[in-house]
């Protein structure tokens, strides 16, 4: 259980502050005049920030369940999240910008670590 709430954490702490970050440059560098977030409004960032944590609340919350069916759908709830990472890689391309490529991939990879985490943990039997 350590591990797999240790990997649902780092995650969500990956997560959040790229969220975070990525909100700081799009308002400091808008593309457009009118479709853009600004720090004028910051209840666009906090309902940004604050659908982070909400996506992230299920995989903590069914971290902490040891049943085999809890973990496989907490593991299928965690691989959309690392779909939507893997999308950054993609959209990074064709914006050519090296960083959203950098973002996706890095969250990919815990995610890939997560889902791993939370299939195999608890699957060894203690050796007497």
């Amino acid at each position: 259980m350590k591990v797999r709430l240790s990997m649902v954490c780092l995650t969500f702490a990956y997560a959040f502050i790229a969220a975070v970050i990525g909100l700081k440059f799009a308002s400091k560098y808008p593309t457009n005049p009118y479709n853009t977030i600004s720090f004028e409004e910051p209840f666009v960032h906090l309902f940004s920030l604050g659908m982070v944590v909400v996506l992230f609340l299920p995989p903590f919350i069914l971290a902490f369940f040891q049943h085999i069916v809890i973990r496989i759908i907490s593991a299928f709830y965690q691989g959309i999240i690392a779909i939507s990472f893997l999308v950054l890689i993609p959209a990074g391309i064709f914006k050519s910008n090296i960083w959203v490529i950098i973002i996706g991939i890095i969250g990919a990879i815990l995610m890939i670590g997560s889902i791993v985490a939370t299939i195999m943990a608890g699957t060894k039997k203690e050796i007497r």
